[in-house]
């Protein structure tokens, strides 16, 4: 199987056209007619990545988040991203990153957090179609049972294993419909009280976004990469449906560059 085959797997389920315009997924590094000896699947690309993935013997790296956003002028030691795409040359490693169009595929980042917290119903929050496939940005669905506001966060804390929730002041309502947009997902806040969500769930928001909807919808916001930590589950699942002979590893270096101290 070659990385051209895996590439093409992860592009049906999540193809290129829904990403946004200023993202640079698909491939990023490497040679596409190479012979795959094994996938290490994670969210960041960094040299601690590259390193695991020659100590498990992979040649493919498939990442979240793109290696490359901008162009590149030089490449040397100069920074990080510059050696980890040295690196990756230097070993033969090919790096492959699903960002947006992942973000808003059927089935991609989003349904995957709403399949976690147990939620039913789940569609787009906004939904669009791009070359005939339906696509969106962020989700909404249904709890199982309505939660009190603490409940509701502490579950979200329980599901995604963080030390702490961003929130807003406490709903005095039940939840029960709750909106979704992993990443830095604070532009779908107002999309999310438009579809009536008693509850919006993503990684990052700016400090003025969260003054003028005490009672309206509780936030919670749980970090970018807490948030999107289960995105390799996804990648795993197509590699195996359509590509069942490459060997699949989930990353266990946390490239979160967060502290929580």
């Amino acid at each position: 199987m070659k990385v051209k085959e895996v590439l093409s797997a992860l592009e049906r389920f999540a193809p290129l056209p829904l990403q946004e315009s200023w993202d640079n997924a698909g491939l990023q590094v490497g040679l596409t007619e190479a012979e795959v000896s094994g996938a290490l699947l994670c969210l960041d690309v960094t040299e601690r990545i590259v390193d695991e993935a020659l100590q498990k013997q992979c040649n493919l790296i498939v990442s979240h988040h793109p290696l490359l956003f901008r162009g590149l002028k030089t490449i040397s030691d100069a920074n990080d991203v510059q050696r980890t795409v040295m690196k990756a040359i230097k070993n033969g490693i090919a790096v492959v990153s699903m960002h947006t169009n992942m973000d808003n595929a059927q089935g991609g980042v989003n349904f995957r957090i709403a399949e976690k917290l147990g939620l039913g119903d789940v569609a787009f929050l906004t939904a669009r179609k791009v070359e005939g496939m339906e696509c969106g940005s962020g989700v909404i669905g249904t709890l199982p049972e309505p939660l009190v506001s603490c409940d509701f966060v502490l579950k979200v804390k329980k599901v995604f294993d963080v030390e702490c929730a961003m929130c807003n002041e406490l709903l005095r309502r039940k939840i029960s419909r709750v909106a979704i947009c992993g990443g830095a997902g604070d532009f779908m806040l107002d999309e999310a009280v438009a579809a009536g969500a008693d509850a919006f769930i993503t990684g990052e928001m700016h400090y003025h976004q969260y003054f003028g909807y005490e009672q309206k919808v509780q936030i919670c916001v749980i970090g970018h990469y807490q948030s999107e930590q289960f995105t390799s589950e996804v990648f795993r699942e197509v590699i195996h449906d359509q590509c069942p002979e490459v060997r699949t590893e989930m990353a266990e270096t946390d490239t979160n560059p967060i502290l929580y101290i």
